[in-house]
């Protein structure tokens, strides 16, 4: 009967300021040694990602940023790091704020999740933003990017959403899954995810 996989030893390959390179050294099912390469996050920071959607428009805040790994502009749902001695949900407030000038509510927040666990330890928490379009501090947001950051924000109808990605990818843009995952969700459900 195979047993379950259990890590043996981990070497560091590399490292950086924000990520580290590992070489993880399991067992597998049948008992085979294995190894495993993955990159993780010093400290464990954990990331926000938020669906921050407008209202009463039902308008989703999308951002479009260099990703150097990607090679290239991407876009996504806003996101971030959580910063120390800071909640999952001031993070949210303070990322939607610098990266979109939007201030709005939480109306839901997930467990932290791996985002890619094939690959790295990072781990996000899924919160769900609306944000009062009529509001005076929405009327005309002004984004405050960290510094070295370039990123362009689109409101884009949900129920446009999946249109958006096709026109998108048709002219070469690039996605982060976690939105093309949303938006699959967004046309399954009939587009009142």
């Amino acid at each position: 009967m195979p047993s379950l996989p259990h890590e043996t030893t981990r070497t560091t390959l590399a490292a950086g300021k924000f990520l580290r390179l590992d070489a993880i050294h399991f067992i597998d099912a049948t008992g085979k040694p294995r190894v495993w390469e993955s990159s993780e996050r010093l400290g464990d920071a954990k990331a926000v990602l938020m669906i921050a959607e407008l209202l009463p428009s039902h308008r989703l805040i999308l951002v479009r940023q260099h990703r150097p790994p990607a090679r290239g502009l991407v876009w996504e749902l806003p996101a971030g790091i959580i910063d120390a001695n800071e909640s999952p949900q001031q993070a949210a407030a303070r990322e939607l704020l610098e990266e979109t000038g939007y201030r709005g509510q939480i109306d839901l927040l997930l467990p932290a999740a791996y985002s890619s666990p094939g690959m790295s330890s990072e781990r996000a928490y899924l919160i769900k933003m609306s944000i009062d379009e009529t509001a005076a501090e929405n009327i005309h947001p002004q984004p405050q990017p960290d510094e070295g950051e370039s990123i362009e924000v689109r409101l884009v109808p949900r129920d446009q959403l999946m249109q958006f990605i096709k026109d998108e990818t048709a002219a070469g843009g690039q996605f982060d899954n976690k939105l093309i995952g949303y938006a699959l969700g967004c046309v399954d459900s009939g587009g009142l995810a």
